[in-house]
């Protein structure tokens, strides 16, 4: 009796494929013991999991999005480079959102200073909102789900040669 390497599934004879997880046929033998199958595949030696990488990507921004995108074994893996380059495109968004808003506020205090004070609350919500955005993301990215920020995932995902963006 022959068993699949990848998920420990019973091969039937002259199978070329595994029935449960669809993997080319690389059996253990019985008195060998299989070892025990994992949910999320495992990207390299390392350790890490495609979702756990795709979570990582988003955790300094743009450098650990940079180094997901050309480490060895994350940079082969469809789902952590989308994470890795939507992680990119969302922290220069927010860099050049960030440089506009202190222009905006530099001209209104040049107005009025009482303007440029009434700005601070405002800024405060964006703050809030793109720090829930990024935790989001990185929680989708960990659960294994590839949740497309709107405009930027669209972008993301054409720039790592994905299908079209799906409606987010």
């Amino acid at each position: 009796m022959t068993f699949c390497a990848g998920c420990g599934s019973t091969i039937t004879q002259g199978s070329g494929f595994c029935a449960g997880c669809g993997k080319p046929v690389a059996t253990v033998s019985q008195g060998s013991v299989a070892a025990a199958p994992s949910v999320i595949s495992s990207s390299g030696a390392s350790g890490l999991t495609p979702n756990l990488a795709g979570a990582l990507a988003y955790i300094l921004g743009l450098i650990t999005g940079v180094l997901f995108l050309v480490l060895e074994p994350y940079k082969r893996d469809p789902f952590v480079r989308f994470h890795a380059m939507q992680s990119v495109l969302y922290s220069a968004a927010v860099i050049v959102f960030s440089i506009a808003w202190r222009i905006l506020v530099s001209i209104l205090s040049d107005i009025n200073p009482w303007l440029a004070l009434a700005t601070f609350p405002i800024r405060l919500l964006f703050s809030l909102a793109f720090f829930s955005l990024w935790l989001f993301v990185m929680y989708q990215a960990h659960s294994g789900r590839e949740y497309r920020i709107p405009f930027i995932g669209a972008l993301a995902a054409k720039q790592v040669g994905k299908a079209a963006a799906l409606a987010s």
